[in-house]
């Protein structure tokens, strides 16, 4: 068996990384309204991988629960404020000053998933009110949210209601790893081996998602030789974690399952070689889902065992108990 798929076996003894989460989603009665958004996916099968961490910034700066509604509303000068709907109370200052601490000390986060159109943990398309109190035409971010993301770059952020996509759903899972195991590789010390190595491990999942990604960080690690290791490692990894933001298409997939194809040119008999490329067009076809040459790939490796495939971890880039490579 591959030992990226290896990994993901071995990671049924839960890794348990730190992901933040506001906490409503959990089901904590922090609401408003005295309630909460729990959600099940994320109480169930992400909870057996992701410790999750939860923030209710209202809650935080002591306004309590049940409250009176806050939302995003725009003055007439045009700076955007977080306001009490009745009381016309101005809470921006407060969560600011809360939230620029609170962000500053999430740093080691491996993700973070918002409750979605809140005035602050909404990571988009939250509503924005005219000062007169009607709708604006405006659509803004969580003031939380938005702090959060300007200090921590690197960490993917979702909201639970577009994790109901199944690609979103696989992207932002597939990265939360990534960081970890990048965090993981900090940890015990980065150097350029482990750079150079971190690289093969991941190079045709970066292929699959961003070519341009993909070149870039090549260039990067071409330079490695007299350069500070951890300056190029933080360009290595905003390159990384950027690329890997796109969303993969079939076209991605397939030009990575064709290099990875060319592994087995020496030891597969030309029939076995031409059934893998026609289940890569295939799938690039839409007529196959991924698992079918992901299946014969990892068939021919257990025939065939290649130390530098086996390493890849576009083969197993999460938990294959999270069924997340199935829209594919």
């Amino acid at each position: 068996m591959p030992e990226s798929l290896d990994r993901s076996a071995e990671a049924t003894a839960p890794p348990r990384i730190p992901v933040g989460i506001s906490q409503c989603l959990l089901g904590a009665p922090v609401r408003f309204d005295g309630g909460h958004k729990r959600d099940q996916y994320c109480t169930g099968e992400l909870a057996q991988w992701f410790d999750w961490v939860p923030v209710c910034p209202e809650m935080a700066i002591g306004l309590g629960a049940p409250r009176d509604s806050i939302r995003l509303q725009k003055r007439a000068d045009g700076a955007i404020r977080l306001v009490a709907g009745k009381t016309g109370v101005d809470h921006t200052d407060a969560m600011e000053a809360w939230s620029r601490p609170k962000v500053a000390g999430l740093g080691e986060l491996c993700g973070y998933v918002f409750a979605k159109r809140s005035p602050t943990c909404g990571m988009e398309r939250v509503k924005v009110y005219t000062h007169e109190g009607m709708p604006d035409r405006a659509e803004g971010t969580g003031v939380y949210a938005r702090l959060f993301m300007a200090a921590n770059p690197l960490v993917p952020v979702e909201e639970e209601g577009r994790l109901n996509d199944p690609q979103l759903r696989e992207n932002f899972v597939m990265r939360v790893f990534v960081l970890w195991r990048w965090r993981q590789l900090c940890r015990e010390g980065l150097t350029a081996k482990a750079l150079l190595d971190f690289h093969t491990d991941h190079k045709y999942l970066l292929m699959a998602h961003s070519i341009p990604a993909y070149q870039q960080t090549g260039r990067l690690l071409a330079q490695l030789a007299g350069q500070p290791i951890a300056d190029v490692g933080d360009a290595y990894v905003a390159a990384l974690m950027q690329g890997l933001a796109r969303p993969v298409t079939r076209g991605g997939n397939a030009n990575a399952l064709q290099h990875i194809m060319g592994y087995f040119r020496e030891h597969l008999p030309p029939a076995h070689r031409q059934r893998l490329r026609d289940s890569i067009e295939k799938y690039r076809r839409g007529l196959l889902p991924l698992s079918a040459p992901l299946a014969l790939i990892n068939h021919f490796l257990a025939d065939f065992p290649d130390p530098y495939l086996s390493r890849q971890v576009y083969l197993a880039p999460h938990p294959e108990e999270l069924r997340l490579r199935s829209f594919h």
